[in-house]
């Protein structure tokens, strides 16, 4: 038989067969939506595996960042970053019709929760609205935005498929939970297994192959539904055990009993236990926010999901027990909460990095300044913060440290020099037991 028989010519080769080839070519366009936390760092690993991304935000600030070359994500290391941009590798655009010259589509979008704790799709709504207008044959999109179960076939995949093109045969679908995790400076985008699951196993073969051209582990899973849960269950798991812990920190507070020393001697039993440490609040676009996407859609199934709600239950109110704290040790001090400086330090939802989004010490400092406390703040990596309509400055830390007449650590930063905030205070609140191994009657612990 001759070899002109074997070759099937490109122009009678399949959708998947064709997308197949260009991904292992690394000829395969590569398409990220939202340029933020998740969206960047993944736009990057792809570039940087020697595929052409173009990112695409609706932000004309952001695109224009994106495309000096200078990273706005603090784990995208500009070294890393601008060589990419100036070499053509990545670029960033607020049109959408550039999806007609894609290959894939990542919606990496926020999916926040809605003042009644029920989801608000309306960013992954607008993503799929925008590819659905230049969706063309052979083209994978992957949602990537946390979500409930079964938003990728019921929202996603009937807007895309109203183009009359195929799901498995002209197009592909996938979900992809993003796993990131801002500030860990050992488990990163590229290198944090991915797990994907299609709505066919043709959308889940190529959805694995793509994935597997940039980063270290794919793990394919068999539907949409299967992924989405995933990325619920992890949330949740640590959103539940937190609450478990922010309970026992109650609990040992009524009791005088040290909390963080309970934990140390418990987490010496080599099975059975997994550590996990109290604190003022959960923050972050994770935690906080994903288990009531499982707690809203169990009530569409009919079942209640209780330690979900009670565990939210807990963890909201710990920034109402850290004010409790202060009010408590302002007064053993003989000072009223009225009137007394108050410093926050660390506005961050938690230690070395930049992100304030759901942050404890947002409602900390709301619910202080509500008792008639005179508060300031000051973190490292956030200059300013947005307090009931009003922008709050970063202070210098020494300074507003000798000035208040309370300190509280809310974000456990690890470049910040403790000693001197000791030595320099004349009361401490430590919500993270930042300040173990410090021996001073002017502390309070959690």
């Amino acid at each position: 038989m001759s070899t002109e028989i074997l070759a099937q010519p490109t122009e009678q080769m399949s959708a998947v067969e064709r997308l197949r080839e260009r991904i292992l070519k690394k000829t395969a366009r590569v398409g990220v939506v939202g340029l933020g936390y998740v969206g960047l760092p993944l736009a990057v690993e792809f570039a940087r595996a020697g595929f052409e991304v173009v990112g695409i935000d609706v932000q004309q600030s952001k695109v224009d960042a994106f495309n000096t070359g200078q990273s706005y994500i603090k784990d995208v290391k500009d070294d890393v970053f601008e060589p990419l941009v100036k070499s053509g590798k990545l670029r960033a655009t607020t049109d959408f019709s550039i999806i007609r010259e894609l290959d894939t589509v990542d919606i990496c979008v926020p999916t926040p929760l809605r003042k009644t704790k029920d989801p608000d799709m309306s960013y992954v709504v607008s993503a799929t609205d925008a590819i659905a207008e230049h969706i063309h044959p052979g083209l994978l999109v992957m949602l990537e935005s946390t979500t409930y179960p079964g938003t990728t076939d019921e929202l996603v995949l009937p807007k895309l498929a109203a183009s009359g093109f195929k799901v498995g045969e002209d197009f592909f679908l996938c979900f992809s939970p993003e796993r990131v995790d801002p500030g860990n400076p050992k488990f990163q985008t590229a290198n944090i297994p991915k797990v994907v699951g299609g709505i066919s196993p043709s959308c889940t073969e190529v959805g694995a192959l793509f994935y597997k051209q940039a980063l270290e582990t794919v793990v394919p899973v068999s539907s949409t539904r299967v992924a989405e849960m995933v990325k619920l269950l992890e949330n949740t798991f640590r959103m539940i055990n937190i609450g478990l812990v922010n309970e026992m920190a109650l609990l040992c507070d009524r009791m005088n009993i040290d909390v963080w020393e309970v934990i140390d001697a418990a987490a010496t039993k080599p099975f059975g236990f997994m550590p996990f440490y109290p604190g003022p609040g959960l923050g972050g676009h994770c935690i906080p926010i994903d288990p009531f996407y499982l707690s809203w859609k169990s009530k569409e199934a009919g079942i209640e999901a209780r330690f979900i709600e009670l565990a939210g239950y807990i963890n909201g109110r710990m920034p109402e027990f850290v004010v409790e704290k202060v009010q408590h040790a302002l007064n053993d001090a003989s000072k009223p909460v009225r009137g007394s400086r108050i410093h926050i330090l660390g506005a961050a939802y938690k230690r070395d990095i930049d992100d304030v989004r759901e942050s404890p010490a947002l409602d900390i400092i709301l619910l202080l300044q509500r008792l008639g406390a005179a508060v300031t703040f000051s973190d490292p990596y956030v200059n300013k913060i947005h307090i009931n309509g009003d922008f709050l400055e970063s202070s210098d830390l020494l300074p507003a440290v000798e000035a208040a007449d309370c300190v509280v650590v809310v974000t456990d930063h690890a470049g910040v020099d403790y000693k001197s905030v000791v030595q320099r205070s004349r009361l401490i609140v430590d919500t993270r037991n930042a300040l173990k191994g410090f021996r001073s009657e002017n502390i309070v612990r959690l």
